[in-house]
């Protein structure tokens, strides 16, 4: 199907607005993943974003150099002015750094009630460079996932939740998924392993809501330029989110929209390693 035109289409909005969407995690100068790249992706699917800087990074597509985390009161102050003047239909949370920030981020969402939140567990960079401390991976399974309505790691990151080794095949995908929905509350939530880690000339991911286990394949586009397309994933399913879908709908639109955007980034020419996606392909199709 035509994602440039299902992105336009009208939609069931739980308002008479856009949708506000916002993402808290940290900021990656080259654009690729963080909320610059969030910011991109809730725009091409249709949201009006906001951003919450959690960190800040000296990256590029090829490495992390360095890690600076804000005050704590400032992160506060953040999330604290944001809420208090601006309606917020879906938050994306991505990069926390430490365990501070992430036990902060989750107080304040509790705090402000935040809606439809999309929790993307990043830990490792696309370079392999580690994104989250190992005593905050703690503090983020017991602050938190109790507040996700999604979580969507992929294999390492389940690995690293449930404390096991990462998934190898499908079947190993399916127990995972099921050990991870145990950590989230017993209502409604949601867990979207993702197994674009796995060989194979498909990837395969599972959508997991305790009782159903929906199975998502597409083609596996051979390609160097996969910079941010968790952080991309994610906060493209928020803003479907926000936008009034369903979780298995917001889920199916978003990842039309990153295949698209990952077959399309070779109009792009940004760093020499691991290169974005083309979050904007749809509108840029006439650009020369």
């Amino acid at each position: 199907m035509n994602t440039a035109v299902r992105c336009a289409e009208s939609v069931p909005a739980s308002t008479s607005s856009v949708a506000n969407v916002l993402s808290v995690a940290g900021v990656d100068p080259s654009g690729g993943a963080g909320v610059l790249a969030d910011l991109k992706a809730f725009c091409a699917c249709g949201a009006y974003g906001c951003g919450v800087i959690v960190a800040l990074t000296a990256q590029n597509t090829q490495a992390v150099t360095g890690i600076h985390v804000p005050p704590t009161d400032f992160l506060c102050l953040q999330l604290d002015t944001l809420f208090a003047d601006v309606r917020i239909d879906a938050v994306k949370i991505g990069m926390l750094g430490s365990a501070t920030a992430t036990r902060t981020v989750a107080e304040r969402l509790a705090h402000w009630q935040a809606p439809r939140i999309v929790l993307d567990p990043v830990m490792i960079a696309k370079s392999g460079d580690a994104l989250l401390a190992p005593e905050a991976v703690a503090e983020l399974r017991e602050a938190l996932l109790p507040l996700a309505l999604l979580i969507t790691p992929n294999l390492p990151e389940a690995g690293v939740l449930t404390e096991t080794r990462a998934p190898e095949n499908p079947r190993e995908m399916r127990q995972s998924a099921e050990k991870l929905r145990r950590l989230l509350p017993d209502d409604e939530r949601w867990v979207l392993l993702k197994g674009g880690h796995l060989p194979g000339s498909e990837v395969y991911d599972l959508l997991f809501d305790g009782d159903r286990m929906m199975e998502f394949r597409s083609p596996r586009i051979a390609t160097r330029n996969t910079h941010g397309t968790g952080c991309s994933l994610s906060s493209a399913i928020a803003a479907f989110l926000g936008r009034g879908f369903a979780m298995p709908e917001a889920v199916s639109r978003a990842r039309e929209w990153l295949h698209e955007a990952i077959a399309q980034s070779g109009a792009l020419d940004v760093g020499h390693g691991h290169g974005p996606v083309h979050h904007f392909h749809a509108l840029w199709s006439g650009v020369r």
